[in-house]
């Protein structure tokens, strides 16, 4: 793959990524209904809602940053646990497959969104 090509891959994956994660957060910080009902299904406390909402704003913004990689890298990871533990709360709260795979998909393309920053970092060190 072109340099360049990565390069515009990544900012593509890295944005959409992020835009998705924003609006997540904006739902969980201003207590949408749709998060209160399935964190209720869950059995989690409604004030999660807020700390994940938070969680997912800050994590927005350090993987769209460019100066602190280790920030970034725990913001991945931070999503990485945030949709595993997904998956895990749906399954063990007895949903069907269909609600498992949001979380999953949304995990692999953060991995792809992941392969690609990497990608992206090599190239601006040689």
């Amino acid at each position: 793959m072109k340099p360049k090509t990565i390069s515009i891959t990544y900012w593509i994956l890295t944005i959409l990524f992020a835009l998705a994660m924003l609006a997540d957060s904006y739902g969980g910080i201003t207590q949408q209904q749709a998060g209160k009902d399935v964190l209720l299904h869950l059995g989690y406390p409604m004030y999660a809602l807020i700390i994940f909402g938070v969680a997912k704003l800050l994590g927005a913004l350090a993987i769209l940053q460019t100066k602190f990689n280790t920030i970034k890298e725990w913001a991945y990871a931070g999503f990485a646990f945030n949709f595993i533990g997904a998956v895990a709360s749906r399954a063990f709260a007895g949903d069907g497959f269909g609600l498992l795979i949001p979380p999953l998909v949304m995990l692999v393309i953060m991995f792809i969104t992941y392969y690609f920053w990497k990608r992206y970092e090599q190239l601006k060190n040689h």
